[in-house]
């Protein structure tokens, strides 16, 4: 009976623990959201640094945790759309629920998945000490690749983007992307793979002690 009231015990602590830990990395995305740390502006796409908590997030709370982390992200990007992203309120008035499958659900999916590559290649022993830095990568390619793909699907042929097709010479939407992200989206990529690194490696080692 001990033993059993001591399990529930330490389930119970675990999983309190672990809503702690989920609810400070939501907090951190909504700061960075909603001041100018989680966004460098450009003329076009911004430079977003909030695939750095995402990631982070997604390492050391797993697929569903980066689900939870990836979905904060995206809700607060379609919030931008109503009070003055430029390029997020154009693309609203465009359509709504292109926009909303843009900023929410490419981000969403972006968390889950960096969650799920953390865990399959932190179970492999041969990359296990590589996983970090993997997955830390892979977070802001996706967003990026899921984001422009959702873009290139709901609004490539509209008269908004064209106009950024013509400008930039692109032949084609894959031209298009290429050139769209171009240097901002290796900033943002460095930016994460460098930061999320070595902040998700020291925390996961801390939290797994402290766990210990």
């Amino acid at each position: 009976m001990n033993t059993i009231n001591a399990t529930r015990t330490s389930a119970s602590k675990f999983n309190t623990k672990y809503m702690v830990e989920l609810a400070l990395m939501v907090a951190v995305i909504l700061v960075m959201s909603l001041t100018p740390l989680g966004y460098i502006r450009t003329p076009g796409l911004s430079i977003t640094l909030l695939t750095v908590p995402v990631a982070v997030g997604a390492i050391i709370l797993g697929p569903v945790g980066g689900l939870i982390c990836g979905l904060a992200f995206g809700l607060t990007s379609f919030y931008q759309c109503f009070v003055g992203g430029a390029m997020g309120t154009v693309l609203l008035g465009i359509n709504p629920f292109g926009t909303f499958v843009t900023t929410v659900v490419t981000r969403t999916l972006e968390g889950f998945l960096t969650g799920l590559i953390f865990k399959g290649l932190h179970s492999i022993k041969g990359v296990k000490k590589f996983s970090y830095y993997i997955a830390s990568l892979c977070c802001p390619l996706l967003n990026t690749l899921l984001f422009m793909s959702s873009l290139v699907l709901f609004f490539y042929n509209t008269d908004y983007v064209q106009a950024f097709v013509t400008a930039l010479g692109a032949k084609n939407p894959l031209i298009f992307v290429v050139l769209f992200v171009g240097v901002q989206g290796l900033i943002e990529a460095g930016i994460c793979f460098i930061v999320a690194s070595v902040v998700s490696r020291a925390l996961y080692a801390a939290l797994r002690l402290n766990q210990n």
